[in-house]
């Protein structure tokens, strides 16, 4: 009994995995979303497969399609996706879950098959992982002589999007790149306004290790740290989960306590409430976005974390916004952007942009950077930021903007020195700082009439 129960979770595990990835790859969904509304049903063990599964299958696969097409003898897209769905599912455990017994993958992933209505290609399934059990050394990246192509299905990115990197960092920086962004991000926290670093310490170091960041204040990362109490600690309002690097963004900022703030493109609001924590709630802070619906999660976010000085209001920022020249002390343009600093958290990006996606983002940062730049007061600051890597959506946005306004200048010291670029902005990438990619950069508004 004990056994057929233990297999009956694990199949839930990989029934759940199997959905979020078809609803990913059908509906346009994003992962990192549907992971965390979807596994509560799972217990623990359950939960951490199922994030392995769907998290790890996106990151590789288009290495894993090209494991289809030698085992199975035919392209990867003549298959039904269902069917190359379980197959990426059964030679990922194969492949990378060495703890799983090859059987159990085979097995599990036959079971699987008829689960999801695919009675029929049961065979199929079993004949291609069986193969693939018995020659696990093959690389389909190895017999590659192209490097550039080598290196996109060795590490699961479209070859354009490489050629793309190389061009701007060269081949060692985009193979260090998009090696990291198949790698796990650390799970990254900050306190909260009710969260007191004494209890939140002794919480998560009963059973696990706490690293303070080398990136930013007041951040830490959490080593081995039990879920259950991250969750609790999450639902209490007391720490939140943000990347390092997102964190940087508000102590560039530089809010302080009696100022006017406006952040144009708040939802769903962790740079917004960090912000007003870092105030201690004690700065007025506007937090615009389009769609009401996100603004809700920014409310309800900030009164979570005990806040009470945002106010959210429905606005387009690349439009003309309601409120006067120089209304604000600080001005915060956390930019809609590519996302491409962020492609350990969300894999399926890298599959979704297309080369003309850039210059329709950089006309939109430059819209709604413009806009933002009218409400900065006399001597006062603009941040301009983006979860990118990318150029175009970064230097180019930046010297578009200084030569359409040249009563602003670059402050390069409100940003540390470490992580300083050129123009004078500060960048970070996951290969070697271990945070998100992101850029930000410092505006201050001259003060002449």
């Amino acid at each position: 009994m004990k056994k057929a129960e233990r297999a009956r979770r694990t199949s839930d595990a990989r029934l759940a995995a199997f959905h979020i990835l078809r609803r990913v790859e059908e509906e346009g969904a994003y992962s990192s979303i549907l992971l965390a509304r979807t596994t509560d049903e799972l217990n623990a063990p359950d939960r951490a497969l199922c994030y392995e599964l769907v998290l790890g299958v996106l990151r590789r696969q288009i290495w894993l399609d090209r494991l289809i097409e030698h085992y199975a003898e035919r392209p990867a897209d003549d298959l039904d996706p269902a069917i190359r769905r379980t197959l990426r599912l059964g030679l990922y455990q194969l492949r990378f879950l060495t703890r799983i017994p090859a059987s159990a993958a085979v097995n599990e992933s036959v079971n699987l098959a008829r689960r999801v209505r695919q009675r029929r290609a049961a065979g199929l399934v079993n004949a291609v992982l069986r193969r693939a059990a018995r020659e696990l050394e093959y690389d389909p990246a190895a017999e590659i002589e192209d490097p550039i192509e080598r290196l996109a299905v060795q590490t699961s990115h479209p070859r354009w999007l490489i050629s793309k990197w190389i061009a701007q960092i060269g081949e060692q920086e985009t193979e260090a790149f998009a090696q990291a962004n198949n790698e796990p991000a650390p799970i990254s926290f900050r306190l909260t306004l009710k969260g007191r670093e004494e209890e939140v310490w002794r919480r998560l170091q009963d059973d696990g290790r706490l690293e303070a960041s080398k990136i930013v204040p007041g951040a830490w990362r959490a080593i081995e740290v039990p879920s259950a109490a991250l969750r609790e600690l999450i639902a209490a309002g007391k720490i939140y989960l943000q990347d390092e690097a997102s964190q940087l963004v508000a102590h560039v900022l530089g809010a302080q306590a009696g100022e006017r703030v406006f952040d144009a493109c708040a939802a769903p609001g962790g740079k917004t409430t960090h912000i007003a924590s870092l105030t201690r709630d004690l700065a007025l802070i506007i937090a615009g976005d389009v769609h009401a619906h996100r603004l809700r999660t920014v409310r309800d976010l900030a009164h979570r974390q005990g806040i009470s000085r945002v106010h959210p209001v429905v606005l387009d920022a690349e439009k003309s916004l309601p409120f006067g020249d120089e209304s604000f002390d600080r001005v915060l343009v956390d930019a809609p952007c590519s996302g491409t600093g962020t492609l350990r958290r969300n894999p399926e990006i890298r599959y979704r942009l297309v080369p003309g996606d850039f210059a329709e983002l950089r006309a939109r940062q430059r819209r709604i950077l413009a806009h933002a730049s009218r409400v900065v007061r006399r001597k006062g600051r603009l941040v301009y930021s983006t979860c990118s890597v990318e150029f175009e959506e970064n230097e180019e946005v930046v010297n578009e903007f200084l030569r359409a306004h040249p009563e602003f200048t670059v402050v390069a010291e409100a940003v540390p020195a470490r992580f300083r670029t050129p123009l004078g902005g500060a960048r970070t990438w996951p290969h070697r700082e271990g945070s998100d990619g992101f850029f930000m950069i410092v505006f201050e508004r001259d003060g002449n009439p």
